[in-house]
């Protein structure tokens, strides 16, 4: 999707569904904010795109091969050795061999393990928050170092140098953190000056992202239970959450996702709500609805899993073993679904579609955005085939890495002068 540069959310306003049950809908909506709903969610929409029934897409099926040569050596070239690591946004902190995380940590001295995975929680949440698309004309020069990045990267340099400055702190001493107060105090203007931002640089979504560093600085105050058990109101406090729902020093991936999408759901403006439970990225899509009310929401939650991804790391390194991650799915974001619409995986039935501009909420995108992650699933068993790999080897979590997400920017730069996703989608920088 190329982004238009609105920051407003074309969508339609908050879709709210009432029922004379409402205990029982709640539950039904609070059961959407789970990977295993993703994944049941998109298995629907691809059974009937292989049955040629949905109204949008047609899929392809034969073109997938193609695709896993393609991506298979993507990642042969990024990683001869087939030592791919993990998904996560600490990948993109790495410039010319430099691991700039790795650099700040080497430098700072925090009180034990628990304290250093508070910080990394703390970069990693407001980062991946922050990782919303930032559109063509932006870049980013690093004062330190005189990297030059854009895109995801160019977000992730910007937001580590943010950090590492005292820009998200309250504590003059202690820069690097992030607290509620520094939060509620970021505007338009501050991500700007943080970000480089002028008429010749512009990012999308200014007013956006504020609003939601904003929003989340509210909630860390309204949960102190999930973001300040050991200090005062910061996202890092959800490390010691996250402990203790792992009581025996194993915490399964699928809980890292349930605790986000709890402890960050209000968060997200104009999104979905069913019976008072914020639905946030999960989307209605017509060809879905059934009996219940919420039978036709297509859940996503793209950067609610692409934290959790980035959260895995600092739980590690803090002694808390991440099991069962290939419960998590693989992303509905404008890369991994571009790659199968630009490999002709995915044909919109109507070929002018690619020509006009979307809202998020679209069930053109909705639709897209679901079968992305179903052939997500189908797509990662080919690629570990040709490498020879199993999936305890290979997880898909790798294969992301590996793997998708770049070979959707590679087949983006060869067929557009512009590198841009293949379909317009409006976006406010708090979706993509």
């Amino acid at each position: 999707m190329r982004r238009t540069r609105k920051n407003r959310l074309t969508g339609s306003s908050a879709v709210t569904s009432r029922s004379t049950e409402p205990a029982a809908d709640a539950d039904g909506a609070r059961a959407l904010l789970s990977a295993a709903a993703i994944r049941e969610r998109a298995g629907r929409l691809l059974g009937a795109a292989l049955a040629d029934d949905l109204p949008d897409w047609r899929l392809e099926l034969g073109r997938l091969a193609a695709t896993a040569d393609f991506v298979t050596e993507v990642v042969r070239d990024r990683y001869p050795g087939l030592d791919v690591p993990v998904h996560a946004r600490w990948r993109h902190f790495v410039f010319d061999g430099r691991d700039l995380w790795q650099e700040l940590v080497a430098r700072t001295t925090w009180t034990d393990q628990r304290a250093a995975a508070r910080a990394a929680f703390d970069l990693a949440i407001t980062s991946v928050l922050l990782d919303a698309g930032a559109g063509a004309g932006w870049r980013f020069r690093d004062p330190a170092t005189g990297a030059m990045a854009a895109r995801s990267e160019g977000l992730a340099l910007a937001s580590l140098r943010w950090f590492e400055n005292g820009g998200l702190s309250d504590r003059s001493g202690d820069p690097n953190r992030v607290d509620a107060g520094a939060l509620a105090r970021i505007d338009a203007a501050t991500i700007a000056g943080a970000f480089q931002v002028d008429a010749g640089n512009p990012l999308v979504g200014l007013e956006g992202r504020a609003a939601l560093l904003n929003r989340l600085g509210a909630r860390l105050r309204a949960r102190p239970d999930l973001f300040a058990s050991a200090d005062t109101p910061r996202p890092g406090g959800l490390f010691d959450a996250l402990s203790a729902r792992a009581p025996a020093g194993r915490l399964p991936a699928a809980i890292i996702l349930e605790t986000l999408l709890e402890a960050l759901g209000p968060i997200w403006e104009g999104r979905p709500t069913q019976d008072g439970v914020p639905l946030g990225d999960c989307w209605p899509y017509p060809y879905l609805a059934g009996a219940s009310p919420h039978a036709a929401f297509v859940p996503l939650h793209k950067l609610s899993q692409w934290l959790s991804y980035s959260l895995i790391e600092p739980l590690e390194r803090a002694g808390i073993c991440v099991t069962q991650v290939d419960a998590l799915t693989g992303l509905a974001e404008y890369r991994n679904g571009g790659l199968f619409v630009d490999m002709g995986v995915l044909r919109p039935r109507d070929p002018t579609a690619l020509a006009r501009t979307h809202g998020v909420a679209d069930p053109f995108v909705v639709g897209w955005r679901g079968l992305t992650v179903a052939l997500l699933d189908r797509l990662a068993p080919l690629v570990r085939a040709r490498l020879g790999l199993t999936a305890e080897a290979f997880p898909l979590a790798r294969v992301l890495e590996g793997g998708t997400w770049m070979a959707g920017r590679l087949v983006a730069r060869r067929l557009r002068a512009d590198g841009g996703p293949p379909l317009l989608i409006s976006s406010d920088g708090t979706v993509f």
